[in-house]
């Protein structure tokens, strides 16, 4: 048997609970019951709290690694800009539009490199580990 209920919610959450409702293809009947049920679990707030708290710490181990290879690929990329600036000769203009053939060429191989080593799952980072087990 079901009772209706009448419910006042500030707009922030009825505007929430209304796209819940869409993303989930729920009722927000539903979507109440199951909150509710959740919230007057005699263990279901330390549940959800330990729940939270793990999905947290995964999400901080998740974002220390990014933040470590987006560190190695700026520094892998501003080490070979470097030795490459360093190196690369200096042209004369007649020289400049086969250069310019020849850097889309070589772009051209870059990307099909780089794709084909994404497509694989052979990645830098996994190399990086591999050689340095200590870390970086």
């Amino acid at each position: 048997m079901k009772v209706q209920a009448k419910v006042f919610l500030p707009g922030d959450v009825a505007r929430a609970l209304d796209e819940a409702a869409r993303r989930m293809r729920r009722s927000k009947s539903e979507i109440m019951v199951a909150a509710l049920a959740a919230y007057l679990s005699p263990d279901g707030a330390e549940a959800s709290e330990g729940a939270i708290t793990r999905r947290l710490d995964r999400m901080s181990r998740e974002i220390e690694r990014l933040e470590r290879d987006v560190t190695i690929s700026n520094e892998a990329v501003a080490l070979f800009v470097r030795t490459w600036l360093r190196n690369a000769p200096s042209m004369s203009s007649a020289d400049d539009q086969a250069a310019a053939d020849t850097g889309r060429e070589r772009y051209a191989r870059f990307i099909e490199t780089l794709a084909r080593r994404i497509s694989t799952g052979k990645l830098l980072r996994q190399e990086i580990s591999a050689d340095y087990p200590d870390g970086v």
